[in-house]
């Protein structure tokens, strides 16, 4: 049995962004530029953030920081565990949980200043219930006007609005809604969804609201309200249908682990769904699925590229270059026949999606959006953050 070897941490002096196996960069100066930019277009409006799902999938703890810096006070978060986690990092900010409160957590959220988003009408009696016993705390009410999701049925809203037996410890701090096809401006059910919540603006009169995610801000400003909820705009995809995004904000990388060349007629990873047309050579990178990297991005052998679609693209020496074969757990291969040998090594890294792939080209190709690809990021990646300083 071969001993094991000392080692003095001075033999190690390498960055683990520099040798991991998949990595990611997050350009925190772009985040805030992109929320600048979404707050520029709410008009008179405050602009929230989002940071429900880790910052879709970027990281809370950083992205909620940058943005606080940069003058965000309203920060929505999908769960109170989140809330908790982002209150050290924006300690005067409102910070409302998207999915409210259940019995047991009550203490928490007093503790920490969160604000509720009461999504039902079991919710509602509880907190109410609950101001009773420990007194006055802000909360901010879900209305369903369409959506059929999360939130009070539109009529129940308004007559409790108009309740005057309503207890005073009851103290909404916000109304909000959803639009459900916000990032489709041709759709008329937008206008009748507006028209709806502007009957619950109105009952609750006196109380800021707000009903515009990334999509809605640019149906103008009627729907802009009180404050807007830009989400996936600021983190770098696309929030409308045919619209360009805003600055890229995520860059993820694989490190190809090997250059082998492999002759024509031959065929490629599992289920040999891929034969080659041409000797080629073929780097094999260290992400795959369990990376988030979706195995419906596949150049061959899934479902969804059955019709000939083709599958997703790296870049890698100022090159696009194709998935071919199956995404598997850990391991995709792209096709780099036509980089220059010169230009490229096992060791090197290729962009999986970031400012030359977009992430949402990468999303397509697996049949899927752009908010799925960043939200489902794996554990692995080693971050870096570039910070607008540096």
């Amino acid at each position: 049995m071969t001993e094991p070897t000392d080692f003095d941490s001075d033999d190690f002096l390498g960055d683990e962004f520099d040798i991991a196996p998949v990595r990611l960069t997050v350009d925190l100066g772009a985040l805030i530029d992109n929320w600048r930019e979404m707050a520029r277009r709410s008009g008179p409006a405050a602009t929230a953030a989002i940071l429900k799902a880790d910052a879709y999938g970027l990281g809370l703890e950083d992205c909620g920081a940058a943005l606080y810096e940069a003058g965000a006070r309203d920060f929505f978060v999908a769960v109170m565990q989140e809330g908790v986690t982002l209150r050290s990092y924006a300690p005067d900010a409102r910070i409302y949980v998207l999915s409210g409160i259940w019995p047991g957590q009550e203490k928490q959220f007093y503790e920490h200043g969160l604000v509720p988003v009461i999504v039902s009408e079991e919710q509602l009696a509880f907190w109410m219930a609950v101001t009773a016993e420990h007194g006055d705390h802000p909360c901010a009410l879900q209305i369903d006007t369409g959506f059929n999701r999360l939130g009070l049925p539109l009529e129940e809203a308004i007559a409790f609005a108009e309740d005057v037996s309503r207890p005073a410890s009851f103290s909404p701090v916000l109304v909000m809604s959803h639009l459900h096809s916000g990032d489709n401006p041709a759709s008329p059910l937008n206008r009748t969804q507006l028209e709806s919540f502007q009957r619950v603006a109105v009952a609750f009169e006196g109380i800021p609201a707000s009903l515009s995610a990334s999509g809605g801000i640019f149906l103008g400003p009627d729907y802009h309200f009180d404050l807007t909820r830009p989400g996936i705009a600021v983190y770098g995809a696309e929030f409308v249908n045919g619209m360009q995004a805003l600055k890229p904000v995520a860059k993820a990388e694989g490190r190809i682990l090997q250059i082998r060349e492999a002759p024509s007629g031959s065929t490629v990873s599992y289920g040999a769904t891929h034969q080659l047309s041409r000797n080629s050579r073929l780097a094999i990178v260290s992400a795959g699925y369990a990376d988030g990297y979706p195995r419906s991005a596949s150049g061959s052998g899934v479902p969804i590229r059955a019709g000939g679609t083709p599958g997703a693209f790296g870049f890698v020496a100022n090159t696009r270059v194709p998935v071919i074969g199956r995404v598997t757990m850990d391991l995709t291969i792209f096709d780099v026949t036509d980089v220059p040998e010169g230009d490229i090594r096992a060791g090197d890294y290729i962009e999986l999606f970031g400012p030359n792939i977009m992430v949402d080209d990468v999303a397509r190709a697996a049949g899927t959006i752009g908010y799925e690809l960043l939200t489902s990021l794996g554990l692995r990646y080693e971050r870096r953050y570039i910070y607008p300083d540096d």
